[in-house]
C-alpha cells in the first residue's frame, strides 16, 4: 500500500470492500460474516500477503468500530426485560458464566500457561453471542418458544456478567499478578455500576426527554446518546476498565427508547462501516507462524470443553424440565462471538496474552459459532408440547419474575 496523505482513504476502501467480499462468502456458505471479515484480515494482513500493512490510525478506528459495536449490542438489551425475564434465565447466566471459566482456567493451568493470559483466555469462553441462534430460532419460527426465551434472556444477562469479568480483569491484572482485594472493590463498583444503569439510567434519560424535544438540533436524542456513549467510554478507561463496557451500559440505558427515537437503525448504520474494519484489523493482527501441532492440540482441547461447559452449565438450571429444554438450551447458548474476540484483543492490546493464546481464542470462537446451528435445528425439529412450544401471552419464560430487584 502507498505511504502518504491518500493511504489512509485507500486502505480503508481496500480493508472495508475485501472484508465484506469476505463476508458475503461465508454468508453464502451459511456461516457467520464475521468469521470471513477476520479471515480477510489473516489473508491480506502482514503476517500473510502483506497487501494491507494497518497502521496506528486505521486501528484507533477499528477501536471506535469495537465501541459502537458494543453500543448497538446495548441498545438491543432492554433494562425492562432485564427486570422481567425471571430467575431461571439469571442462573442459566450465572452458571454458563461460572463452568466455561473455571474448566478452561483449570485446564490452561494444567497446560502450564500463565496465569495471566489463563484468565484472559478463560474469561473469553465465557461470552455467549446469540446472533447465530437467534437467527437459526428465527428461521424455524420458534423464537417465541419458552426454551427461545430463556436463550435470549440468560444471553442478556450473559453479555453483563461478561463485561463485568472483563473489567475486573482490566483493572486488576498486571505482571505483577493478580491483587485480589482490588478485584473485591471492582467487584463491587462494576455490580453498583450495572445496577445504576439498569434501574435509575433509563429513569433520568425519561426526565432528559422534554428537554430534548425543545431542542433545535436535529436527531437531539441521538447525539445525545452518541455523546454519553463517547463520554461513558472515556469514563470507563479513566477507571481502568475496557472503554467497550462504557459503551455496552450507555446502549442499556437509552435501549427502552430506542424504538421511539429510531436509535438502533442508525447505531447499525455506523456499525455497517466499522465494524469490518474492526473485524479485517482482529484479524490481521493473528501471526500464522504460531500455528503448531500443540497449538491446534490445545485449542481443540479448548473448544471441547468450551462447547461442554455451556451445554452443561446452561442446562444443569432446567434438569426439571427435561435433556430436551436442557440440550436446547445448553446448544443455544454456547457459541461464542464478539465479545469473546474483543476480550482475546483487549488481553493483547495490553500485552497480557500471547499470540499463541490470541490464537486460541479465534480458534475456538470459530468452532463453538460453526458447530451449534445444525444441532439447534434437530433438537427444535420436532415442534410439539414442552419447551419447544409457544409462551401464552400471558406466560413468562421463567419461573418466577424478578420485582423491581435482580438477586
Amino acid at each position: 500500500m502507498p505511504q502518504g496523505t491518500d493511504s489512509l482513504l485507500l486502505q480503508l476502501f481496500t480493508i472495508f470492500v475485501w472484508a465484506k467480499v469476505f463476508g458475503e462468502l461465508f454468508e453464502r456458505l451459511h456461516l457467520p460474516a464475521v468469521l470471513g471479515e477476520i479471515l480477510a484480515g489473516v489473508v491480506l494482513g502482514p503476517y500473510a500477503t502483506r497487501f494491507v500493512l494497518p497502521g496506528e490510525t486505521i486501528y484507533s478506528i477499528a477501536e471506535m468500530g469495537a465501541v459502537f459495536l458494543l453500543f448497538t449490542v446495548g441498545l438491543e438489551t432492554s433494562p425492562s426485560d432485564l427486570i422481567r425475564v425471571g430467575r431461571l434465565s439469571l442462573r442459566v447466566a450465572l452458571a454458563g458464566v461460572i463452568v466455561p471459566f473455571a474448566l478452561s482456567l483449570v485446564f490452561l493451568k494444567l497446560s502450564n500457561e500463565p496465569t495471566h493470559e489463563s484468565l484472559f483466555v478463560a474469561a473469553a469462553m465465557v461470552a455467549t453471542s446469540v446472533g447465530i441462534t437467534a437467527r437459526v430460532l428465527r428461521d424455524m419460527d420458534v423464537h417465541k418458544s419458552r426454551s427461545a426465551q430463556i436463550i435470549l434472556g440468560a444471553a442478556v444477562f450473559d453479555d453483563i456478567l461478561g463485561m463485568l469479568l472483563l473489567g475486573m480483569l482490566v483493572s486488576t491484572t498486571s505482571n505483577r499478578g493478580v491483587e485480589w482485594l482490588h478485584i473485591a472493590l471492582v467487584s463491587a463498583e462494576a455490580i453498583g455500576f450495572a445496577a445504576f444503569m439498569i434501574f435509575v439510567a433509563p429513569r433520568v434519560v425519561d426526565r432528559l426527554e422534554p428537554g430534548l424535544q425543545q431542542m433545535q438540533t436535529q436527531d437531539a436524542p441521538l447525539v445525545l446518546a452518541l455523546a454519553i456513549c463517547l463520554g461513558l467510554s472515556v469514563a470507563a478507561t479513566r477507571i481502568g476498565m475496557a472503554a467497550i463496557i462504557g459503551a455496552f451500559f450507555a446502549g442499556l440505558a437509552f435501549a427502552d427508547y430506542s424504538p421511539r427515537w429510531n436509535l438502533e437503525p442508525r447505531a447499525q448504520a455506523i456499525n455497517l462501516f466499522l465494524s469490518p474494519i474492526f473485524f479485517f484489523t482482529m484479524g490481521s493482527r493473528l501471526d500464522l507462524s504460531v500455528f503448531s501441532r500443540s497449538v491446534w492440540q490445545v485449542a481443540l482441547v479448548l473448544s471441547a470443553i468450551a462447547v461442554i461447559s455451556k451445554i452443561v452449565g446452561c442446562g444443569l438450571p432446567l434438569f426439571r424440565e427435561g435433556w430436551r429444554a436442557m440440550l436446547q438450551v445448553g446448544v443455544g447458548m454456547t457459541p461464542r462471538g464478539e465479545v469473546a474476540l474483543i476480550v482475546a484483543l483487549i488481553g493483547l492490546q495490553m500485552n497480557m496474552i500471547s499470540q499463541r493464546a490470541y490464537a486460541l481464542v479465534i480458534i475456538v470462537t470459530a468452532v463453538s459459532t460453526v458447530l451449534p446451528p445444525p444441532f439447534l435445528r434437530m433438537l427444535f425439529k420436532q415442534n410439539g408440547k414442552g419447551p419447544g412450544t409457544p409462551a401464552s401471552s400471558d406466560e413468562q419464560p421463567t419461573e418466577v419474575q424478578i420485582s423491581g430487584q435482580i438477586s
